[in-house]
């Protein structure tokens, strides 16, 4: 089977890889979480570059036929030099899903919660920039937001006021859409909705980039699970049980952590 590498600056990527097995089950995983330097969305667009650099070619280096770029920050900073240094390999990336909440929005106003870091990148502005006369986009960095979801206490009473402080704003503002645009946040579409109702739609891309993924790596005509192995730069041990408490359709024949110097 096809061994597909998966990597995120820590558990954000979870929420792709969660789709992943629901979409792709049989294919093999190896997720790579450089927990030991996140988070990404404070960090220069070159080290965000030139570490993402690093964690594709480790990827690739133990034989992944394709690499998923979980993380927006990654993606924003980092996926054409990327691209570039591996042509022959199919690499997936992921961006803020303001196209279809600019066609979903009744309002036309959207909420877009991403990291510093991919609200300032040229990738995200140039897409922005090619919808700015069908909407008005509020952006809000959440900072603060990622090293609370990193403990894997998704209760913590100070991620509700984050929430309340950075989104509040764009509901008065008339926004009745929500557009996600980092890996980690998904994690919070809960809260998100016990705080605000359903009334304000949310959005997040990972049913599209795991089809994206499909489309590039087919599946075997298998009905057997795949193995996903969990690398962590930082503790793979929790990585492994984070991994257990948030995704919800992982059905893997094999799960195995370890720990890795990159």
């Amino acid at each position: 089977m096809p061994k597909i590498g998966v990597f995120d600056s820590g558990i954000g990527g979870l929420s792709i890889l969660d789709e992943a097995f629901l979409q792709a089950p049989s294919h093999d995983y190896l997720y790579l979480a450089d927990s030991v330097n996140a988070p990404y969305g404070e960090q220069s667009s070159a080290w965000v570059a030139s570490r993402s650099l690093q964690l594709c070619s480790w990827l690739i280096s133990q034989s992944c036929s394709a690499v998923v770029v979980a993380c927006n920050t990654a993606t924003a900073q980092a996926i054409d030099q990327i691209r570039k240094k591996f042509p022959q390999i199919p690499i997936i990336g992921i961006e803020p899903g303001i196209k279809p909440a600019a066609t979903l929005s009744q309002t036309k106003k959207v909420g877009v919660l991403a990291t510093a870091s991919t609200l300032q990148s040229e990738k995200f502005n140039a897409l922005l920039a090619t919808l700015l006369g069908d909407c008005e986009f509020i952006t809000q960095a959440g900072v603060g937001l990622v090293p609370l979801i990193e403990t894997g206490d998704l209760q913590h009473p100070q991620l509700e006021q984050l929430l309340i402080q950075y989104i509040n704003p764009m509901v008065q503002a008339n926004a009745d859409t929500l557009v996600l645009g980092c890996t980690h946040y998904p994690f919070l579409e809960p809260l998100i909705q016990k705080l605000f109702g359903l009334n304000l739609h949310v959005i997040n891309t990972s049913s599209a980039v795991i089809k994206q993924m499909c489309r590039l790596i087919p599946e075997a005509t298998i009905s057997e699970p795949g193995s996903v192995t969990y690398y962590s730069t930082q503790n793979s041990a929790q990585l492994e049980t984070l991994a257990k408490q948030l995704m919800s359709h992982q059905r893997a024949r094999q799960v195995s952590s370890e720990m890795v110097a990159i």
